[in-house]
């Protein structure tokens, strides 16, 4: 769907930013806390709501105070989204009154040459309507009383929304195909792993906040992304820490958000600090992506710190053998060694990602899959479980992925008792089918149906 054009929501911080751009989008995307800079990077996402779809921008509360060097960044990630806006939603707390941080993000916003729309947010009530008069010194033409947190006044924002947005593409934007879906990607890791600056080494751009802070990036940030002609959502997750050290309830909803966000992604890219190595946390997040069954990648992020504090005396084949050792339930999952700050090795990343969309094709003809399986377990029998073993009476492949989805390949063996194959022995047909055609990146799923000897013969 064609967006109209994009739209950033600023504002001080706990003025209801949040809640308005959850209130557009329709859905629970951006945290929402009674906590003051919540949202410290920018979410983006498509608003259905109005006449036309628009793209939404829910920017870092500014001129916050009290966190140290962050307000600076998040500054900077909200002057980023009003550069690249077309119309800017400047949302103020109607019934905390007008601020001295107020009127100067107004000065900002004014020499910013875009459309503003002044929200009065927290018009709760009928009786809250004479708080508007407050705001009138900031002398912006374009003002909406409204309550996010209830929807009053929502449809009265839309129609000014659409109204101030460009009304027209170009003929050569009209007249584009239709490119295939975007393969979403879930940048997943400990806090202060490397995440956001690998996205901003892919991307060259400092779109998220990058701070030597661990957990900096609280909320999901989806970046849209277009390499070589193919498109991509980069979703940069919160930090996923031990849930016993969790400091307050907003890290207990990031949390959830990025295991959602592991759900929700075609492949995940396992973000690991190679200063401190693969840690049990590390293994916590590889184990919900192995229980997703999603597509993986492992970078071993911050190789050139590693290399300075060891002399250069280190190899990088070596480092990458022993995390997949302390990562051996994602043995399908590729390994790079990086430096997302300097830019190594991200080309390779693409090129890795391209070999997993091609094995995400690939099909296993059934002869040539029931001579493997039947060569796997006459070299190695099967288990005995009670006093009966498996047998294999037949076996497909139910389903391969496609470039788009990175669906894991399925293969249905048709067997005598479902519960006589064991997770050891599944294992090692895993391997022996692997040995025919690797498929990188990608799990694997093994399915057993009950079929009777008589039946097959």
């Amino acid at each position: 769907m064609e967006s109209a054009g994009t739209v950033a929501v600023v504002g001080r911080p706990n003025v209801g930013k949040s809640a308005l751009f959850n209130r557009l989008v329709g859905r629970n995307i951006a945290i929402v806390h009674d906590q003051p800079g919540i949202t410290r990077d920018r979410l983006a996402a498509l608003s259905i709501r109005g006449a036309r779809p628009f793209t939404v921008w829910d920017t870092g509360g500014i001129g916050g105070a009290g966190e140290g060097e962050l307000p600076e960044h998040v500054r900077n990630a909200a002057d980023a989204a009003m550069r690249e806006s077309d119309l800017i939603l400047f949302v103020v707390d109607a019934q905390q009154g007008l601020t001295p941080v107020d009127e100067e993000l107004a000065r900002t916003l004014r020499r910013s040459h875009k459309p503003v729309v002044l929200v009065l947010n927290k018009i709760d009530d009928p009786k809250h309507e004479p708080l508007e008069a407050d705001f009138a010194a900031l002398r912006f033409d374009e003002s909406i009383p409204l309550s996010a947190a209830h929807g009053r006044g929502l449809s009265s924002l839309l129609d000014t929304i659409d109204r101030l947005l460009p009304q027209q593409v170009s003929l050569a934007e009209s007249q584009a195909p239709k490119s295939e879906s975007a393969l979403s990607l879930a940048i997943v890791g400990k806090p202060n792993a490397g995440k956001s600056s690998l996205i901003n080494a892919i991307l060259h751009d400092e779109r998220t906040i990058v701070s030597e802070l661990p957990g900096t990036t609280r909320d999901a940030v989806d970046v849209p992304y277009a390499r070589d002609g193919e498109r991509f959502v980069l979703i940069d997750t919160a930090g996923i820490r031990a849930r016993s050290k969790h400091s307050s309830s907003v890290e207990v909803f990031s949390v959830m958000r990025a295991e959602r966000s592991i759900r929700r992604a075609d492949l995940c890219v396992l973000v690991v600090d190679l200063v401190s190595g693969v840690t049990s946390q590390d293994k916590k997040i590889a184990g919900l992506i192995q229980q997703a069954e999603k597509a993986c990648i492992i970078v071993l992020n911050k190789w050139d710190l590693v290399k300075a504090s060891r002399g250069g005396r280190v190899a990088a084949k070596h480092v990458a053998q022993e995390a997949r050792g302390r990562l051996f339930f994602l043995p399908y999952a590729p390994v790079l060694v990086t430096s997302a700050v300097r830019g190594e090795n991200i080309e390779q990343l693409f090129v890795t990602l391209r070999k997993v969309r091609q094995a995400a094709q690939r099909r296993l003809g059934t002869g040539v899959l029931n001579r493997l399986l039947r060569s796997a377990m006459a070299e190695s029998p099967p288990p005995m479980v009670g006093t009966r073993r498996l047998k294999l009476f037949y076996a497909t492949q139910a389903t391969a992925g496609d470039a788009r989805h990175l669906a894991a390949p399925k293969f249905v063996l048709f067997v005598n008792q479902p519960k006589l194959l064991t997770d050891t022995y599944a294992r090692y047909l895993e391997g022996r089918i692997r040995a025919a055609e690797p498929y990188v990146g990608l799990p694997l799923q093994l399915s057993c149906r009950a079929r009777s000897e008589t039946a097959e013969t």
